[in-house]
């Protein structure tokens, strides 16, 4: 694993309540890092990166992702929730990334939230 790699599994998938994460560069439309066997296609990348891009639309029509249709619970410049029956997306965005996270049923969606939103703020300090 790289650095950022073992920094999603030690802030994120160690909670035990954060199934899948990734880190997204915003300018080159990449996986920067992901947890162990999260694989994410361009289609994917793409969706969730323009998620951003226009939020009221992103609230109003929600996010079609990984095979479901989440709805939006929150949409800002800052963070995208959403959620498909039991389980749930948490995406916050930084200068350079979005992270991402998914959660399932049995998991805290506020657990999930918390762990996105401190991790995104450790790279807004570090202005990535």
């Amino acid at each position: 694993m790289n650095q950022l790699q073992n920094l999603l599994h030690d802030a994120l998938i160690s909670t035990h309540h954060i199934d899948r994460c990734a880190l997204l560069n915003k300018d080159e439309y990449s996986v920067k890092a992901s947890s162990v066997g999260f694989q994410m296609c361009d289609i994917d990348i793409e969706v969730l990166i323009d998620a951003f891009q226009n939020t009221n639309l992103t609230r109003e029509r929600g996010i079609y992702f990984d095979e479901s249709n989440y709805s939006c619970l929150r949409s800002d410049d800052k963070s995208i929730y959403a959620k498909d029956g039991h389980k749930g997306l948490v995406m916050a965005q930084t200068e350079k990334y979005i992270l991402i996270a998914t959660y399932k049923e049995n998991m805290f969606a506020s657990v999930c939230v918390e762990a996105v939103e401190k991790l995104a703020e450790y790279f807004r300090q570090k202005n990535s």
